[in-house]
């Protein structure tokens, strides 16, 4: 039978069809992100400057008039819980992208269901194009990016699902896969077609799929990450003295508390970590299988291993008091960065054994991981 043969083209195009419909809907959630920030009230959203103001603490919260049908009763409202942050500061967590606003929160969950209708669609996608084929959709770069992306958004809305206040992350999410995904069918393109034999194996489904939810965690905590360095910035200058710009305050107060944000980095790296240690494990095994050693110092290979370094090193420093906050965040982004050049200038710029396919311009080489 030959490979031509072997490809189900219908499906191949059911799939193409699918992953462009997904960006449509991506971008109609982008949108309404966009408005969930704009229209969210900017008048709830002085929380982080007022518990930074001296003095703020001693001023006694407002009181709530409550008529009832027997009389008038008065409650004080509830304190803001605040968590102390890397260093000194105790600031509350910001009220979200929607900043308390309910239009603002009809937007982000508008937002919400578009993502949830885009992540079908391109789950659809990664199905039919490895039904089109009869294996596992990662055997290039052009299925690993669309499978990433797809992993990323589930990720994401499974926090959701399990009640996680995560949403002030979504437009970033969005952005960033809509780019994803428009890398893939534009450069990283390739048309459905069966793997080379070294890439026969059970191990194609164990090893790589662990990589793409490694990746797909690691980058929400990148991300995560980097808006902590921003907010970290801006309860700083707030502390001493400072007056940041009406559009830093507007969207940087609506972000949970920096310590919020440097907590949920380190959960979602810590978490993922032992899951990145066995896909580098489960790669040795089926090198050997494939290639009869377990480690031949391979680009691919090298680079997996110092990104497991990078992340360890974060990990304990995270864990070390001196290298809480702003130090360990650029050790993690730099950890996330050796991920990035371990799929994206690996493949691209190094040969090895982990290049198989071309792609697109004919300089890319695809092997996943």
């Amino acid at each position: 039978m030959t490979l031509a043969a072997a490809t189900n083209e219908s499906l191949a195009e059911m799939s193409n069809v699918l992953i462009y419909s997904a960006m449509a809907v991506y971008t109609l959630a982008f949108f309404a992100y966009i408005a969930e920030w704009l229209f969210g009230s900017r008048s709830k959203v002085a929380r982080t400057a007022a518990a930074l103001t001296p003095g703020a603490e001693s001023r006694k919260a407002p009181a709530v008039t409550v008529k009832q049908a027997g009389g008038t009763a008065v409650l004080e409202r509830p304190k803001v819980v605040v968590r102390a942050t890397a260093g000194t500061r105790d600031v509350p967590d910001g009220p979200g992208a929607h900043g308390g606003d309910e239009q603002g929160d009809l937007y982000g969950r508008i937002a919400v269901s578009l993502t949830v209708l885009g992540f079908l669609l391109a789950f659809g996608g990664v199905l039919t194009r490895a039904l089109s084929v009869q294996r596992a959709p990662w055997g290039n770069m052009y299925e690993f990016n669309i499978t990433f992306s797809t992993v990323a958004v589930g990720v994401y809305l499974t926090l959701l699902a399990l009640k996680k206040n995560v949403r002030w992350i979504g437009l970033f999410l969005i952005t960033s896969v809509l780019l994803d995904l428009g890398l893939a069918v534009t450069v990283l393109y390739t048309a459905s077609d069966q793997l080379v034999p070294a890439l026969h194996s059970y191990w194609l489904y164990i090893h790589v799929s662990t990589a793409i939810l490694c990746g797909a965690v690691f980058y929400l905590g990148a991300v995560t990450t980097i808006l902590y360095l921003f907010k970290d910035s801006y309860e700083s200058k707030l502390a001493g003295g400072g007056k940041p710009g009406s559009f830093a305050t507007s969207v940087l107060e609506r972000l949970p508390a920096s310590a919020s944000l440097d907590k949920f980095a380190y959960r979602v790296n810590a978490a993922v970590f032992p899951l990145w240690t066995f896909t580098i494990i489960a790669g040795a095994i089926w090198a050997g299988d494939a290639w009869g050693r377990y480690w031949g110092w391979d680009p691919k290979e090298v680079w997996s291993f110092i990104t497991w370094v990078a992340y360890a090193c974060y990990l304990h420093a995270r864990a070390t008091a001196g290298w809480k906050g702003r130090k360990a965040a650029y050790l993690a982004l730099l950890a996330f960065g050796c991920w990035l050049f371990n799929y994206y200038g690996v493949n691209i710029f190094v040969s090895g054994k982990h290049s198989y396919a071309d792609v697109g311009l004919g300089v890319l080489t695809a092997a996943g991981f």
